[in-house]
């Protein structure tokens, strides 16, 4: 492996990866790891449990999902670096939340019981409960290609009309809109918010460079997809297309 510019390995943080790693998202810090090191640059990932766990540089971050079981020690562990991610997300740096860990960076979730717990208020909207859990395949139309995965959650996510980050195909995504296109994620500046499970970058690696570029720009650096990347990108797009084709749309 090559060394890059900065001197010192690309770092992407994994937070709070005991909590936040229900359905695997955890995984989508080694995703873009060894995308770095496929590019020919060294990486490494560090799991972050608590404020003395955090690296003095930080290049990329992940946010898994979770269970309910687990919101209040997520959210508190979350608002313990509440000032770390307000300035990753006001400088560029690239963050990826999936599912719970989207929930507590926004305003707040309503509960089934009535009760509401605060989030971070670090992105628009809020989550709220659904009738029926959302548990299938889902596709999503965005700029960053074809996205599909799988979603699982108990909540839709109101107040992210104006930046979602794509059009639902086939699926809930933020939930079931009474006029207009049915929308899924939110994005804010390098915040991309998501219900989409898989890990959702091994599955959808257009979207991980879109990550990796943004890391790569802040640095002065020009990111290309690694040779070694091409085979593994093939196999993501066969199972993309499989999925589509079962799911009643065409392959690409």
């Amino acid at each position: 492996m090559t060394a890059t510019s900065l001197g010192r390995p690309f770092t992407v943080v994994s937070l709070l990866p005991r909590l936040l790693d229900t359905n695997g998202d955890a995984g989508n810090a080694r995703v873009l790891a060894q995308r770095m090191r496929w590019s020919g640059h060294d990486a490494r990932v560090v799991d972050v449990h608590s404020r003395s766990d955090l690296p003095e540089q930080i290049d990329a971050v992940s946010i898994g999902s979770g269970t309910d079981a687990a919101l209040l020690p997520a959210r508190d562990g979350l608002r313990a670096l509440v000032e770390e991610l307000r300035v990753w997300s006001n400088s560029g740096v690239p963050i990826l939340a999936v599912g719970t860990g989207w929930e507590l960076l926004s305003w707040g979730i309503d509960l089934a019981d009535g009760s509401v717990l605060e989030g971070l208020g670090l992105v628009a909207g809020h989550a709220v409960p659904r009738s029926i859990r959302a548990t299938d395949d889902i596709i999503v139309a965005s700029k960053y290609g074809r996205l599909i995965g799988f979603e699982n959650h108990a909540r839709d996510y109101v107040g992210a009309e104006a930046s979602p980050l794509g059009r639902v195909v086939y699926g809930t995504g933020n939930g079931d809109a009474a006029t207009g296109p049915r929308i899924e994620g939110l994005t804010m500046g390098e915040v991309f918010c998501t219900h989409l499970h898989g890990p959702v970058l091994a599955r959808n690696p257009g979207l991980a460079d879109h990550l990796l570029l943004a890391a790569f720009n802040r640095h002065g650096l020009a990111y290309s997809r690694g040779f070694l990347a091409a085979s593994v990108d093939a196999i993501a797009q066969s199972a993309r297309n499989n999925a589509a084709v079962r799911l009643g749309q065409s392959a690409e």
